[in-house]
């Protein structure tokens, strides 16, 4: 069997690859197989799709046990790596993120995401102390034997002071300093316009991440602009949210049932969908 040490060093290959690689975000088992059998190299948890599903608003309101629970119970299904995101590490000091990472790490997971907005008031954390976190998680990995893929978030551009043009000038400020201070990939949240996107790649070399969501470029677009990793985040939950709802009204008001049914996967399917993580070299739907 692979070990975590080579999932995490197949995980980190995907960002030193000259071309884009699609990280699907999953909110549970199931969700995280269906990614994995299509055929995405690797799966990323989605902290608001998991917390909601388990009953709690995204942020750090649910029980990190519970949280890392979720983690294990996707990682212990999958056999392609999976980093989990931890909003801002549950904890406001290096050394309580380094125990977060810890634990997902323990639970399974072969990277992370961080944060920078504080999940209690909504506003940035001090970059000085970001930066300590993440050379604290570096630290840890070296540790512990698994090269762990940090990717470095900011919130810059929403939460930032001044007019757009500052907070862009804050975003590229941090994920440059998240840079030097060892994170893999950086991510500036709500990164959507070509223009900004090209110019933030010439400002911050080096993998940069943008999120799915309205407005954003084709993929094939944001690979001849230099992005190498587009994340789903939330938008696979707020898509089958959608389908429910568009299923359940169309039940309630149209007496037809067709958007259930049309397309959707069989008992068996849906079964094994919980069954032991797939053999790294066995062959999956979407395979060459």
């Amino acid at each position: 069997m692979e070990s975590q040490r080579e999932r995490a060093e197949r995980f980190r290959s995907l960002h030193q690859r000259e071309r884009l690689f699609v990280l699907p975000n999953a909110w549970d088992v199931p969700s995280g197989r269906v990614f994995e059998d299509l055929g995405f190299p690797a799966v990323a948890t989605s902290s608001a799709g998991v917390m909601v599903s388990l009953g709690y608003p995204d942020g750090e309101r649910i029980p990190l046990p519970e949280y890392v629970a979720a983690v294990r119970r996707i990682a212990s299904r999958l056999s392609v790596p999976l980093s989990a995101d931890i909003v801002a590490g549950f904890g406001p000091t290096p050394q309580e993120v380094a125990r977060t990472v810890r634990m997902v790490v323990e639970a399974g997971a072969v990277g992370v995401n961080l944060e920078d907005q504080d999940p209690s008031t909504d506003q940035l954390l001090p970059l000085a102390g970001q930066m300590e976190k993440i050379r604290e998680i570096r630290r840890l990995g070296e540790s512990l034997g698994v090269p762990l893929v940090v990717n470095a978030r900011t919130d810059a551009l929403s939460r930032g002071e001044g007019a757009p043009a500052e907070r862009f000038r804050d975003a590229v400020r941090r994920c440059r300093a998240f840079r030097d201070a060892g994170a893999d990939c950086v991510y500036p949240m709500r990164l959507v316009e070509r223009n900004d996107i090209a110019t933030f790649i010439r400002e911050v070399p080096g993998p940069l991440n943008v999120m799915i969501r309205p407005g954003l470029p084709p993929l094939d677009e944001l690979d001849r602009l230099g992005v190498r990793r587009v994340s789903f985040g939330p938008a696979a939950s707020y898509a089958t949210m959608g389908l429910l709802r568009r299923a359940g009204t169309e039940i309630l008001h149209e007496r037809s049932f067709r958007s259930l049914v049309d397309g959707a996967i069989t008992f068996d399917e849906l079964n094994r969908l919980a069954g032991p993580a797939p053999s790294p070299s066995s062959p999956r739907p979407g395979d060459p």
